[in-house]
């Protein structure tokens, strides 16, 4: 377990690592830790500099410094900087990892927190620049304040130089929502501020200031809206008739703003996706939106660029089938960062131009496992209704099928995240390189092939989920590249909840679970922290025709006393402020009391991610693959 351990953290603190950065006006920035910095340096150099293999960086903030000086262990949870001259940040330091965070004012030029600048207190915050001297922020401003989610319920602004006691309220959502609060364009020339509310994690209001007055978006609840320069373009979740006309779910649809809010409803369709097509994400350039958008679970990329004319359509040449993205350098030109990897393939970072193709990536992630004896296949499984459920699975070329692989089966299934080809040097040297084959899999519940299949498996549709993840272990065995003496399973938060319920509903079918940060009581989940802002997901506990679905599959209540479970290691974070760490806490203490052989690890830090630097980390994926290699092997 050392020796593994030292590796997974040789290849986090290595220096030749790709230093992804953010470009705010003149400078790169870019947040780094390693060993000498293992609560990490924010940092920046200008893009001369960065082209080079080993670029020269100058040091904003060294938070080991900071926490060290004001004896907090603080972890960096990010800036947002002022435009269009980028010298004040609104900096987020979190205790320990957790989603709360202070909130406070840094002068890039003196390299200082403001003294008497913007400060906000420990809390789950949202706040943004509307200019120099004003900010919008929603934040625990004391009784009644948040939602039942916990987080912002109300958004106010506040001018410099005064209390946040004195700010003024602006905009309220309902307590029942996952959040409320303002939001700003401060694209130059094209300036704008509204307000958002939403009722849950799918679902979303806009509301555009105009006068002084809060005009509605009028779009679908479940379509997500944005704006960009002159334009107002809708990513759509169900279909949508408007303007006569009637828009496929999963579409983007884009118009002029101007013509939009005086009632006009003529959309362009930027994107329609297929039964094996989805939109992953869209930048904005300064004269085009890029697309990327997921082909049968690998990445493909667009430039959508308007003219007179409409719009054009280009596609950039990926540099192969796997996982790749562009997205703008900056908001004010046209230059494009490009990333790709896939199981196979280390990282790869390329700088390119609207209109140019791919050359000579800038920098590359080092090779940190021998993939050339290795494969990579995509197969199906039937699920219980007969849908073809796709799975990756990566493995040696020598693999004979003779089910005795020890095989890692991973799985996340919720909130439409998709789960794509990367590359990982801790999975190929930990768990490949050592004889093990990996599974991804790619159940309903994800945003793999769109909306729709998130949405069939949603509330009491979840068991859907549940079934695809059992049928790909069903399938993996009636291949022979495993058995269930050699199969394991690992998942994660939502994941944690798929592999927990999986392991109770059919403990037979597996040898090992790895269930990390998991959701286990699904009859008390939104009475802890951030639970209530999942009902939207799973249901509603509270109403008796959702609790009685809801109770069929939670894990915890369907644990039975003289069971035999596969032997289960939970992991968790005590400064986990999402899912509460109880979850893993009761559920290894029943399993425990019932006489089942479980294990469990709860770091002090970390907060949802379980870890805050990244000799934490190393340890954590560590401990999880030597468990998994120990049972399976």
């Amino acid at each position: 377990m050392q020796l593994f351990k030292k590796k997974i953290l040789s290849i986090l603190d290595d220096k030749a690592q790709i230093p992804f950065a953010k470009k705010l006006g003149p400078y790169l920035y870019n947040f780094w830790r390693d060993a000498s910095n293992p609560r990490g340096i924010w940092r920046r150099t200008t893009m001369t500099e960065y082209l080079k293999p080993q670029p020269v960086w100058e040091i904003v903030l060294d938070v080991d410094a900071l926490a060290k000086s004001e004896n907090e262990n603080w972890v960096f949870k990010g800036e947002n900087c002022l435009k269009p001259k980028y010298e004040r940040c609104l900096i987020s330091l979190s205790r320990g990892g957790a989603d709360a965070a202070v909130v406070r004012e840094f002068d890039i030029p003196s390299r200082s927190f403001v003294k008497d600048g913007f400060i906000v207190p420990e809390a789950k915050s949202s706040v943004d620049w509307r200019d120099e001297n004003t900010v919008y922020i929603g934040t625990d401003f004391g009784p009644g304040s948040l939602t039942d989610s916990g987080y912002p319920r109300i958004a106010k602004r506040w001018a410099r130089g005064t209390p946040l006691s004195a700010a003024v309220q602006v905009f309220e959502g309902n307590k029942a929502d996952v959040w409320a609060g303002a939001w700003v364009d401060d694209t130059p020339g094209f300036f704008r501020e509204g307000f958002m509310r939403a009722p849950n994690q799918r679902e979303s209001e806009m509301f555009i200031l105009l006068e002084g007055k809060p005009v509605k978006i009028e779009k679908p609840l479940d379509a997500s809206a944005n704006t960009w320069r002159e334009y107002l373009y809708i990513t759509l979740r169900t279909d949508w008739t408007t303007g006569g006309k009637t828009f496929k779910q999963g579409s983007l649809l884009i118009t002029k703003l101007e013509a939009f809010l005086g009632g006009e409803r003529k959309f362009e369709v930027l994107f329609e996706p297929t039964e094996r097509t989805a939109l992953a994400s869209v930048s904005e350039t300064r004269s085009a939106l890029v697309v990327n958008i997921n082909d049968n679970i690998t990445s493909r990329s667009f430039e959508l660029s308007p003219s007179g004319a409409g719009w054009s359509r280009r596609e950039l040449i990926l540099p192969g089938f796997g996982t790749g993205e562009a997205r703008a350098v900056s908001y004010d030109s046209d230059d494009l960062w490009v990333t790709y990897s896939d199981f196979l393939t280390p990282n790869s970072l390329y700088l390119t131009r609207l209109g140019e193709d791919l050359k000579t990536p800038i920098k590359s992630q080092p090779a940190y496992w021998n993939s050339v004896d290795a494969v990579v296949q995509q197969l199906e499984a039937t699920s219980k209704d007969g849908v073809k459920v796709p799975y990756f699975v990566v493995h040696s070329k020598n693999m004979k099928r003779d089910a005795s692989n020890p095989t890692l089966l991973y799985g996340y299934g919720g909130f439409e995240i998709s789960q794509k080809p990367f590359y990982s040097g801790g999975v190929g040297s930990g768990w490949i390189a050592n004889g093990g084959v990996y599974v991804l899999a790619n159940i309903r519940g994800g945003g793999e092939f769109g909306p729709s299949w998130h949405q069939v498996a949603l509330k009491g549709n979840r068991q859907r989920a549940f079934d695809d993840f059992i049928a790909i272990a069903e399938d993996l065995i009636a291949r022979k590249i495993t058995s269930p003496q050699h199969l394991g399973i690992q998942g994660g938060s939502n994941g944690g909840l798929l592999v927990a319920t999986v392991m109770t509903q059919r403990p037979e079918l597996f040898k090992a679970v790895l269930c990390q940060v998991p959701l286990t009581d699904m009859l008390r989940f939104h009475k802890l922290l951030a639970g209530a802002s999942w009902m939207g997901e799973y249901g509603n506990p509270d109403l008796p025709e959702e609790r009685a679905f809801l109770e069929r599959y939670s894990p915890y209540h369907n644990l039975k006393k003289g069971v035999q479970y596969p032997r289960t290691f939970f992991m968790t974070s005590t400064r986990d402020d999402r899912v509460h760490p109880g979850h893993a806490r009761k559920m290894f203490a029943k399993m425990k009391d019932q006489g089942s052989d479980v294990l469990y690890f709860e770091n002090t830090e970390g907060g949802h991610a379980g870890a805050a630097n990244n000799a934490q980390r190393a340890k954590m994926t560590a401990l999880g693959y030597t468990f998994l290699l120990n049972e399976l092997k």
